[in-house]
């Protein structure tokens, strides 16, 4: 498999890298592509100095598979070209989710939905992925009905500058402003831009990514995306109504035998989800699994996962796995 990633030298870039090689995937050529500024530097992976290469010439050696990770306007002009040269896309940024004729894919939840004549598919955005990974096993028993929820989302979200804004301010020294407010001892209920109905963007994603995934338009769906000053993964209060009744024990055990989750909820013992822990980890972390006690059929859930693995890198990798195993790659 000939591989390019796209935005190689960008957090979810990095990201890529290091979840090939701990999930030793195989290829016989790598193309890193980045920015015009840095074409012609060298990047190294796995003992080895790789030339940065512009996205022209990796578009014209029509490499098998393309992770993109440059945003979405690159995306836009970038991933058809590619796609018609052969090229699998998988698109980290928001320019194809909720495109009719793309998929939106989470491995575990809908990979069945891949065929072999998808050329760009889109990975969900990294708030999403954690909730549906959760979401998908209760739905299946349960069918979901409503899901209220806010999350607490780390900087690591916005990228490099950002994290250089929280750190700046913590030390007291000139920064330069990615938000518009401090958050070093801040919290911004503000996450992308503001549309007419007083939601923005990134909240509703959330909205639609879910119902597109979990492959049900009735869900009722409401988010409220606020960034915090952490750094190692979003974290997530999510208020579930099913239409059936639940078992608290066998929800858990749902969650417990659902592959990529870990369920850490021992209140008396102080264990729960927590982002400092999730940082680097591939896995999606559920605790606080309680009743609602205003309403039945209801359940609560604390969901954390580091955003720039499975919430971004490791999902689009896991993406291209699947496509092997199912030999979807020609």
């Amino acid at each position: 498999m000939k591989l390019a990633i796209v935005g190689a030298t960008g957090l979810v870039g990095h990201e890529v890298l290091k979840v090939l090689d701990e999930r030793h995937i195989e290829f016989s050529e790598l193309y890193l592509v980045a920015s015009a500024k840095s074409v012609g530097q060298t990047l190294q992976f796995k003992d080895k100095e790789y030339v940065i290469k512009s996205i022209e010439e990796v578009c014209n050696l029509a490499p098998d598979v393309a992770i993109f990770s440059a945003g979405g306007g690159t995306s836009l002009e970038w991933a058809p070209k590619f796609a018609e040269k052969g090229t699998i896309v998988i698109d980290n940024s928001s320019a194809w989710r909720m495109d009719p004729t793309k998929k939106l894919v989470v491995p575990e939840v809908n990979g069945h939905v891949l065929k072999i004549d998808d050329r760009i598919i889109a990975n969900p955005n990294c708030s999403t992925i954690q909730m549906v990974l959760a979401l998908a096993p209760l739905h299946v028993k349960y069918r979901i009905k409503r899901v209220v929820v806010a999350t607490y989302q780390s900087v690591t979200g916005t990228g490099k500058d950002a994290v250089q804004q929280m750190m700046d301010e913590r030390k007291g020294t000139p920064a330069q402003q990615v938000y518009p407010h401090r958050i070093d001892m801040n919290v911004l209920p503000h996450i992308d831009v503001f549309l007419d109905n007083g939601y923005t963007k990134e909240e509703m994603k959330m909205v639609n990514e879910t119902r597109k995934i979990l492959e049900d338009q009735t869900i009722g769906v409401t988010s409220t995306t606020v960034r915090v000053p952490a750094i190692g993964g979003h974290s997530e209060a999510v208020n579930v109504e099913f239409h059936s009744d639940f078992d608290l024990n066998e929800v858990r055990e749902l969650l417990e035998n659902t592959p990529g989750i870990v369920v850490e909820d021992d209140v008396k013992n102080n264990v729960y989800p927590m982002p400092i822990n999730a940082h680097g980890r591939d896995e999606v972390f559920v605790g606080r699994l309680r009743r609602d006690e205003s309403q039945p059929k209801t359940l609560n859930m604390w969901i954390v996962a580091d955003n720039l693995r499975k919430g971004a890198a490791t999902n689009a990798v896991q993406i291209a796995e699947f496509l092997m195993e199912k030999s979807l790659v020609v």
